[in-house]
């Protein structure tokens, strides 16, 4: 597979999620040079200096962002035969090769993905309210979808690192799909975990989802590290700068003030943006037949 059929994609939405896309971008501009970036971002003109990123201008669609990664995956497949989507917090330490065998097959190659069924036996270890709520809300999406509520061959994808690669046009109907569970998830208050999402969706277009070990990427994300570490299969010594860049960019020192200030008014736009995405979304999902709570 050459470099010209396929890519990496990201969102980076906010200063702080643009500068860790900025170093994500330099790492991929010394260990992939001739492989294209795409990245949806609120301003493009931040990453003007990469040869290699492809930026386009985006506006949060969603009251949180994680869905929004569906634009990011349409516009590069609508460019490339395959795309690798990766968190914009995320790293590359090593070469990629252009020839990556995994990718040739179509559909969905995760780095880490479970069993549905799986996720849903988890509820019955723990009380969390917010879990239960959240199967609860997948079992009503997959009905929704005409499918078996308790989703015996769907596939939960860990979303931070995965690719997706054209079959025969069942992509478009993933993507189409997803951004319809997108509406239903958020709706019902399920901001997160789109990885639920996208299992769904790519059962209901019949694009099969695999695990990979995605053979040829060598990445730095900071929560898969710290488990790394304490398996003894990484050394903090030898990854301190990363996790020392990632704390620096996403925890910069504030007062007091300046952190009231920064959590009121994040409360504030969630709320804004809950009350706007209802009043916009709510009819177009109930005239599709589906009520929302």
């Amino acid at each position: 597979m050459s470099q010209q059929q396929f890519c990496f994609c990201t969102l980076a939405l906010g200063k702080v999620y643009r500068a860790l896309a900025g170093l994500l971008a330099k790492d991929l501009e010394l260990y992939a040079p001739n492989t294209a970036l795409i990245i949806f971002t609120d301003n493009p003109q931040e990453f003007s200096k990469y040869s290699q990123v492809l930026a386009f201008q985006h506006q949060q669609q969603g009251v949180k962002c994680y869905h929004d990664k569906r634009f990011a995956v349409a516009k590069a497949l609508s460019l490339f035969n395959s795309c690798i989507f990766i968190d914009s917090d995320m790293r590359i330490l090593a070469p990629i090769s252009e020839d990556i065998e995994w990718l040739l097959e179509p559909g969905i190659s995760a780095r880490a993905c479970m069993d549905m069924p799986k996720k849903f036996a988890k509820a019955s270890t723990t009380t969390n309210k917010k879990f239960h709520r959240e199967i609860e809300v997948i079992k009503k999406a997959a009905q929704f979808l005409n499918l078996d509520p308790e989703c015996q061959n769907v596939t939960f994808v860990h979303e931070y690192l995965f690719s997706v690669t054209k079959s025969t046009g069942k992509e478009i109907e993933f993507l189409e799909t997803w951004e319809i569970l997108a509406k239903y998830f958020e709706l019902n208050g399920i901001y997160e975990g789109e990885g639920n999402a996208i299992g769904l969706a790519a059962y209901k277009a019949g694009l099969p989802v695999r695990w990979s070990e995605m053979t040829g990427i060598s990445f730095f994300n900071n929560k898969t590290e710290l488990i790394k570490i304490q398996k003894g299969q990484s050394n903090m010594d030898e990854m301190s700068t990363y996790f020392e860049e990632h704390e620096r960019i996403t925890h910069p020192k504030r007062s007091i003030l300046e952190k009231i200030i920064f959590k009121l008014s994040k409360a504030i736009m969630h709320l804004y943006r809950a009350i706007k995405y209802r009043i916009v979304n709510t009819y177009s999902l109930e005239k599709s037949g589906e009520k929302v709570s």
